[in-house]
C-alpha cells in the first residue's frame, strides 16, 4: 500500500513539473485572445437576396479558411444578417479583408487530375441520370489513386490517367476517374496523358489550404478531406461561365438504391442550365482537352467539396451523386448545392484596430486580485488546518503546474486562446479546487474526533469525502459543458477553462492529496501533533477533546 502511494505521488509530480519544464524550455506560452493581445474586427453583410442557408454556409467557410491559417481561437458571430469576424493577433486590415472575404459562389471546373495523398475523397461519386444504373464498383477491387511520377521539390507531376493497379492479368481494378469497374487486363504500359501544350504541372503538396479562387484561370485547389487537383477555369467549352446557377433550389441528401448516401438535386431548364450543365458532361465524358481525368469538379471559394466522375453525356431534369457518402457528408454537399442556386455576396461594412490596452489592464489587476485572493485564501487553511494546511499549497502549485503545460500545448497545437473571461474561470476554478479540500480534511477531523488514529482517520476519511469531491465536480462539469456547447465567444472561453480546471481538481485530489495525507499520517511525527486542534490518539484510547492540542 505504502509503495504504491509513493509511487502514484512521485508520477504525478514527475508528470507535472516535468511537463511545466518542458513547456517553458519549449517556449509554449499561452496564446491571447483578441481582449488581450488585440487584433482586427471586420464586419460583413450580404449584398442582394440570399438564402439563410447560404449564410451560414458562408460563415462555416470563412471559420474553415481562418482555421486553416492557425488564427488561434478567431470569433466569427453571426449578428442577424451580419457577420462579425474577430481576428486575435492579426494587425494587417488588407490582410485580414482577404482573409475573411468569400463569395458563397459554386464554380464547376472540369478536373485534369489530381493527387490524393492517401486520403479518400468522393472521387469514387458516379453522377447519373434518374433511372439509369450506375456503374457498379467490383467491393474486392483496388481503389486507385490518380497516377503520379516523382518530382524534384516540393510538389509531384500530376496526370490524368488513373494508376494501374493490376500486377499481371485478369483482375478488376476500380477507375477512380471514371467511377466505374473495368474487369480485364490492365496496361502498364499506357501512356499517362499529360495537360496538353505542356509538362505536367507540379502540386505543392506543402500549400496552404486557403487558397484564393480563380475561376478564369488554370489553378490547383484542395480537396475536401485531403490531397489536391489541377482543375481548369469554370467555362464551357463554347465559352460560358459554369457556375452553381445551373442547379434548382432542391438539392437533397437521400438513400439511393443500391448506392446508399447520395445526393440529388435538379438542374434548370433550358439555356443556363441542362445544356450548360451537358456542355461541361459531354466534354469530361470524351475525355476532351479541359477534362481529361472525366471528373468534374464543384468548387466553393477555393475549396474543392466533391470531385464526381461523370457517367453520362446527356442528363435530363436533375443529377444524382453517389458515392463514398454517410449522412452528414451528403447533407453537407446538398446544402453546397442548393447554396450555388443563390450564392450569398459579402460586402465589408467596416475593419477596426482592437487594442490590447484595456485587456491588459485588467488581465493585470485579474492576476492581482487572484493572487491576493488565493493568498489569503491559504494563510486561512494554514492557520485553521496548520500542517495539512501545507497540503492544499502543494497541491495548487501541482494544478498550476498541470494546467500551465496543458494550455500552452493546446494553444500551440489547436490555437487555444486565453481570453480575460478564461482568466476569469480559472480563478473561479480555485473555489471547486478548495472546497475539495475542506470536504476532505473536515471528514478527517471528524474520524479524529470520534477516537480513530489519524492513520485509520485519513483512510475513512478520504473514502467518504470522495464521493462529495467527485459529484460536486461532476456538477460542476456538466455546468461547464452545458455552457460550452451552446454559447459562443467569451462564455464558452470561461466554459472551457472552468472544465478544465475541474479535471485538473479530481486529478490532484486522487493522485496527489490522497497519497500525501495517507503517507503523512502514517508518520510518527505526524501523530504527535495536533490535527486542526485536535490530538491524534492511538488505538483504543479515548478521543482528545476539541482544543487541548499544543
Amino acid at each position: 500500500m505504502r509503495r504504491r502511494l509513493i509511487v502514484q505521488l512521485v508520477a504525478l509530480l514527475v508528470l507535472a513539473f516535468g511537463g511545466l519544464l518542458a513547456t517553458l524550455v519549449a517556449g509554449n506560452t499561452p496564446a491571447l485572445g483578441l481582449d488581450l493581445q488585440g487584433g482586427i474586427s471586420v464586419t460583413q453583410q450580404p449584398v442582394g437576396e440570399f438564402e439563410p442557408e447560404t449564410l451560414d454556409l458562408a460563415v462555416e467557410r470563412i471559420r474553415d479558411r481562418v482555421d486553416s491559417l492557425g488564427v488561434a481561437e478567431p470569433e466569427i458571430i453571426r449578428q442577424g444578417d451580419a457577420i462579425v469576424v474577430n481576428l486575435p493577433g492579426v494587425k494587417n486590415q488588407q490582410e485580414a479583408i482577404e482573409l475573411v472575404q468569400v463569395t458563397g459562389q459554386v464554380y464547376l471546373r472540369p478536373v485534369q487530375g489530381c493527387v490524393d495523398e492517401g486520403v479518400q475523397d468522393d472521387t469514387t461519386t458516379s453522377t447519373t441520370t434518374p433511372g439509369s444504373t450506375p456503374a457498379s464498383t467490383d467491393a474486392t477491387a483496388t481503389t486507385a489513386a490518380p497516377a503520379t511520377t516523382a518530382a524534384p521539390g516540393p510538389g509531384r507531376r500530376v496526370n490524368s490517367t488513373p494508376e494501374t493497379t493490376a500486377a499481371t492479368d485478369t483482375t478488376a481494378a476500380t477507375d477512380t476517374t471514371t467511377g466505374g469497374t473495368t474487369a480485364g487486363t490492365t496496361d502498364d504500359a499506357t501512356p499517362d496523358s499529360t495537360v496538353p501544350g505542356s509538362e505536367p504541372p507540379l502540386l505543392d503538396t506543402t500549400a496552404s489550404t486557403a487558397v484564393q479562387s480563380d475561376p478564369t484561370s488554370q489553378q490547383i485547389l484542395p480537396l475536401q478531406g485531403g490531397g489536391q487537383c489541377l482543375v481548369s477555369p469554370a467555362i464551357t467549352p463554347t465559352g460560358r461561365e459554369a457556375t452553381g446557377a445551373v442547379f434548382e433550389n432542391d438539392a437533397a441528401a437521400q438513400i439511393i438504391q443500391g448506392q446508399g448516401w447520395g445526393v440529388v438535386v435538379g438542374l434548370r431548364n433550358g439555356f443556363d442550365g441542362e445544356d450548360l450543365w451537358n456542355e461541361l458532361a459531354r466534354e469530361c465524358v470524351s475525355r476532351g482537352s479541359s477534362c481529361p481525368s472525366g471528373r468534374l469538379a464543384i468548387e466553393l471559394d477555393g475549396l474543392i467539396v466533391s470531385a464526381p466522375s461523370v457517367n453520362d453525356a446527356d442528363f435530363n431534369t436533375s443529377v444524382q451523386i453517389t458515392g463514398s457518402f454517410d449522412e452528414d457528408s451528403a447533407r453537407d454537399l446538398a446544402r453546397v448545392l442548393k447554396s450555388g442556386s443563390l450564392p450569398v455576396r459579402m460586402e465589408t461594412q467596416s475593419v477596426q484596430n482592437v487594442s490590447p490596452t484595456l485587456g491588459e489592464d485588467s488581465l493585470d489587476a485579474a492576476i492581482i486580485a487572484g493572487v491576493i485572493g488565493v493568498g489569503l485564501v491559504l494563510l486561512l487553511l494554514v492557520l485553521y488546518y496548520r500542517t495539512l494546511g501545507l497540503v492544499v499549497v502543494g497541491g495548487l502549485a501541482v494544478s498550476f503546474s498541470i494546467l500551465y503545460t496543458v494550455i500552452g500545448l493546446l494553444s500551440r497545437t489547436q490555437g487555444l486562446a486565453l481570453s480575460l473571461a478564461g482568466v476569469a474561470g480559472v480563478i473561479v476554478s480555485v473555489g471547486v479546487t478548495v472546497d475539495s479540500y475542506v470536504v476532505y480534511f473536515e471528514r478527517l477531523k471528524d474520524e479524529v474526533r470520534a477516537g480513530r488514529t489519524l492513520r485509520n482517520s485519513a483512510q475513512r476519511g478520504f473514502t467518504g469525502a470522495w464521493r462529495t469531491i467527485l459529484i460536486a465536480d461532476i456538477v460542476s462539469l456538466i455546468g461547464a459543458f452545458t455552457l460550452w456547447w451552446l454559447t459562443v465567444g467569451s462564455v464558452r472561453n470561461f466554459a472551457f477553462f472552468l472544465g478544465l480546471s475541474t479535471l485538473v481538481d479530481l486529478i490532484v485530489s486522487y493522485f496527489f492529496t490522497r497519497p500525501v495525507v495517507l503517507l503523512l499520517a502514517r508518520t510518527d511525527w505526524m501523530a504527535r501533533r495536533g490535527v486542526m486542534g485536535i490530538r491524534p490518539v492511538a488505538a483504543g484510547t479515548a478521543a482528545t477533546p476539541a482544543g487541548s492540542a499544543s
